[in-house]
Parts: C-alpha cells; structure tokens; sequence
C-alpha cells in the first residue's frame, strides 16, 4: 500500500500499480487515491521491524514495547496481565481533560489494550457498539430503566453514605470504589459526554466523508471524542488477516474504507486546527509477506512494515526509511517497537525514561530503551 515496488516481479508487487502523490518522488498503492491526494498532511515510515509474527503476541509487544512470554494464541487478545499498553500509560501520565474517559477503544477492546499493572483505573472505555447502525447509542451512558438524574443523585448520597462506614472498616478499597462511582456518575450525567458521543448530530457531509463504514464511523467518533476531551482513542479495524484470494477483498472494501477514513480524519482535523496537537497514527501488529502465497494471499511478516504519522507534533510530507527490491526488510536503520513507544511517549509530553514499580517491587520504565526517531520530529 504504502511502499509499491513497481519493478519488482508479479508475485511480489501484485496487481496494483502505484500514483503519485501531491509531494514530488513519493508514491503510493493506486487504491489510495484520496491519501495521495493529502500527503502534505502525513508521514510515511517504511522502516519499521521486529520479530513478532503472532497476531496476540504481535499486539502485545507493539502495544507495551515488551517481547510477549508467551506463545501465540495462549493469551486472551484484551489481556496484558503485567505491562500496560501505550493508551494506559498516556492516559496515566497526561489525566482527563474532561468528564470523558481519557481512554477509549472503538468498535470493540484493541488487543493487548489494557493497564497491566497500573490496575483497572487506567484501563480503556470500550464502547462495544458500531456507529454505522441508525440505532447507535453507548449504552453505559444511559441509566437503568432511564432514571432521572435527580433520582439518580438521590441514590449517589445514599451510597456517600453507605460508603462513609465502608471507609472506616476498609479505607483503602472503598476510597477505590468510591472513586469509580464518581466517574461514571459524572461520566453519565455530563452534557459534555452525551455531545461528544453523539455521532448523530454531525452533518450528513461530514459523515460521508468519513465513510458510511465501520472504520469510517469509528475515525469521525475518534474526531469528536478528541475534541471532547479524550486523550487516547484506539481505533481497531479488523478483516486485513487475508491469508488467501486477498486481492478482492482489498480493492472493493479493505483500502478503499481505509483511504477513505484516513483522508477524512488528517483533513478534518487541519480545518479544525487540531492537526497539529492531535497524533495520528496508523499501523498494524505486523506487516504482510512479500510474496503471494499459493493460496493468491498474503501471510504475516514483521520485519518490515509501515506505519503513517499524522499531527501532534511531527514533520508532515515525508518518507522516512526505505526497504529492498521485495520489501523484505529495511535497508535503512531500522525502527524498532521501542523507537516507535519512545517517540509517541515523548510527542505526548511523557519522560519515557520514568519509571514505577510493578507488582514485584521492582521498578519498570514507561518505555523499555529506544531512541527518538529524529526525522519525524
């Protein structure tokens, strides 16, 4: 998609053919004509590798910079049960903005998601719901059986109370619950919250801009959750694990929702003027192989891969790094998933030098090495 090889022979480059885009020498995948059109406004890296082929231990590493223990498969796709994903250590280090959830996952949890050892307190708001249905609502944003919000302040005092003797029997873990109900008493009784979520409410043009698609729905709710105030929104996008006959699927829905999502997103967010304080990024737990395999597919393949930056603080209309002939692996120094977590952590104003201690008393730094990848900042 993002680096064509059009020299490269037929199994190798497939049937798509690369278009220029509107900055001179750079070239992308035919089927993203409306990205090619906005390459002023984002950055490709091309460079990016590591040696994680599974799909749960992939998500794993690229989500916490930390090499899984385990094999593919093993570990539940949410679940990280010792380091936190990038979401949680943002939404850990920068706090709300607002009465949102300063993390959340669309359309359903991203694998490898959650806070690990920073507790639940970090973990995602995941709203399990698809923005495209005419019935979408986040449902945790409703009271039971649709109690007013006077009854429902009427019954936070009755539970101050009940809490206030739990305090003084067990201090610690009350004061925990009674943190929680706080935030999400306030979460569904603010106005601020019930705007941002209302996808309803955006103009129709604006909507099919984006795409009457899940990823195209999804990218508009991300917009509109940003400006609410979330700090991190993950965005999963399901359906490109194409093992076989892969070629259709990519050009009638797969690249197409995606071009379309992505295009709408950086364009929308430089007319709103928050382009530049909002990073964009796009990417996967692996690349895919080289070469199509007997079944007209594409297998997993990690060492090399790229990813697109947009916003928050980095250099728009790039290329950074270069791959061989085939695409196989980087023949400029590569970028690893700690460059990558060290760079993110550092565009988002977090030392990723800084360190806590895990459950064994032992300290772990926000970021496990890595260097700042200087050409994107």
């Amino acid at each position: 998609m993002w680096d064509p090889k059009p020299e490269a022979p037929p199994e190798i480059r497939g049937p798509f053919n690369p278009i220029a885009t509107n900055q001179p020498g750079t070239f992308v995948t035919d089927q993203l004509p409306l990205c090619a059109k906005v390459a002023d406004k984002y950055t490709i890296l091309r460079s990016h590798s590591h040696r994680i082929n599974g799909h749960s231990t992939g998500y794993h590493y690229v989500m916490t910079g930390r090499e899984p223990n385990f094999r593919d498969g093993d570990n539940p796709v949410p679940n990280n049960e010792f380091y936190p994903s990038i979401g949680s250590v943002v939404a850990r280090e920068c706090g709300p903005r607002s009465e949102l959830p300063a993390y959340i996952n669309l359309p359903h949890p991203m694998g490898a998601g959650g806070p690990g050892f920073y507790g639940a307190e970090y973990a995602p708001f995941v709203i399990e719901a698809d923005p495209t249905q005419p019935d979408f609502e986040v449902k945790d944003l409703n009271p039971a059986d649709r109690l007013s919000q006077k009854r429902m302040s009427l019954r936070k005092r009755l539970l101050a109370g009940i809490d206030k003797v739990e305090r003084d029997r067990n201090q610690g873990k009350a004061k925990v619950m009674s943190t929680y109900y706080d935030k999400a008493f306030n979460l569904m009784t603010s106005p601020e919250a019930k705007k941002a979520f209302d996808i309803h409410s955006e103009p129709e043009k604006v909507r099919d801009q984006y795409g009457r698609t899940q990823i195209g729905q999804c990218a508009l709710l991300a917009r509109r959750l940003v400006e609410g105030g979330c700090r991190f929104v993950g965005v999963d996008a399901p359906g490109w694990d194409v093992h076989f006959n892969c070629f259709p699927s990519l050009q009638t829905d797969l690249i197409p929702y995606a071009d379309r999502a992505f295009s709408a997103l950086v364009t929308d967010l430089d007319q709103r003027g928050l382009l530049d304080e909002t990073l964009v990024v796009m990417m996967g737990e692996m690349g895919r192989t080289p070469r199509i395999n007997a079944r007209a597919g594409r297998d997993h393949w990690s060492m090399a891969q790229t990813i697109v930056f947009a916003g928050g603080g980095t250099k728009p209309g790039q290329v950074i790094g270069a791959t061989d002939k085939t695409a196989s692996a980087p023949t400029t120094e590569a970028v690893s998933v700690s460059d990558l977590l060290h760079t993110i952590s550092v565009l988002m104003g977090i030392d990723p030098d800084r360190t806590y201690y895990g459950p064994l008393g032992r300290p772990v730094p926000i970021v496990d090495g890595g260097k700042l990848i200087d050409e994107l900042v």
